[in-house]
């Protein structure tokens, strides 16, 4: 009989931690890239006093060539799920995140 209750617990501790690891992934898979933005070489940087269009383009993670306003709007929606005081995210990152936004549907 006992014998029965510890297979069962470990069974359950076994799909709980499965669980847990396929959370774990999604979060993983969720970031900019992939999660490749651990590997890379961040931007040395600060912000400058007045945003520019370049700075807005580093901030949203895009380029030149993808500068559409579904684009953007995709990127600035991924930011905030990743930087929104809500969700424990800095409201000084959250503001330029969607400064960013503005400028460059403002610019085109």
């Amino acid at each position: 009989m006992s014998t029965a209750i510890l297979i069962g617990f470990g069974i359950a501790g076994a799909a709980l931690a499965g669980r847990i690891g396929i959370q774990a992934l999604k979060k993983y898979k969720a970031l900019p890239g992939g999660g490749v933005a651990f590997r890379k070489q961040f931007y040395k940087g600060g912000f400058e006093n007045r945003m520019t269009r370049q700075e807005a383009i580093l901030i949203l993670q895009l380029s030149e060539r993808n500068l559409t306003k579904p684009n953007i709007r995709k990127r600035h929606r991924e930011m905030m799920l990743l930087n929104h005081p809500d969700r424990g995210g800095s409201p000084y990152l959250a503001g330029k995140v969607n400064e960013a936004k503005e400028i460059l549907e403002k610019l085109g």
